[in-house]
């Protein structure tokens, strides 16, 4: 079982080997995340080509070496050949970096998991790496559930924690506190 975790990434190096299908779907994600991306690879997608030119990620158009995950604080493997991503995996567990591993994915040491945002609400979906495929339905069918309702509900409630936890000294009042403005606002936003 793997643990789940969110990163902050913000300002964060992070390298992405690799710059076809599957890496532009990385960098998506690590941008939005404001994570500062470099990918390194001989050929890079239209698309990466763009983030490059606008300035959005760095791109070196050759192949990887193993100083270029020198200054990395997470890494992405995303290449089609599997056994450069395992030497790209094997690089960055030697330097206890996070890795992330297109194929074989256990050759990493974490998984991106499938997700649904609504504002300040994330909800991950995994499957331990077992079927992409279910963890993809699952998410199409909880974006659907949740409406952008619970992304004012979320944003209500990280005012309100800041006042109560301010205000409210015991922890059990403010849980209650908290379950009852929590209840009220959800029946107004269904």
């Amino acid at each position: 079982m793997r643990y789940p975790l969110f990163l902050d990434l913000a300002g964060q190096k992070v390298i992405v080997i690799g710059a076809g299908r599957v890496a532009e779907r990385k960098i998506r994600l690590l941008l939005a995340a404001k994570a500062h991306i470099t990918v390194v690879a001989p050929r890079a997608t239209t698309s990466i080509r763009k983030l490059s030119s606008n300035k959005r990620v760095r791109c070196l158009r050759r192949t990887y070496r193993v100083g270029d995950l020198r200054t990395a604080r997470l890494v992405v493997a995303a290449t089609n050949d599997e056994k450069l991503n395992e030497r790209v995996c094997r690089d960055a567990k030697r330097r206890r970096l996070p890795v992330n591993c297109a194929a074989p994915p256990e050759a990493g040491n974490f998984i991106v998991p499938s997700v649904v945002r609504r504002g300040n609400l994330t909800i991950a979906i995994s499957t331990g790496g077992s079927s992409p495929a279910l963890a993809k339905r699952i998410r199409r069918e909880l974006e659907q559930y949740l409406h952008a309702g619970y992304a004012g509900v979320a944003t209500k409630m990280a005012t309100i924690r800041k006042t109560v936890s301010r205000t409210v000294k015991s922890a059990a009042k403010r849980r209650a506190v908290y379950r009852r403005t929590l209840s009220a606002w959800l029946k107004k936003a269904s």
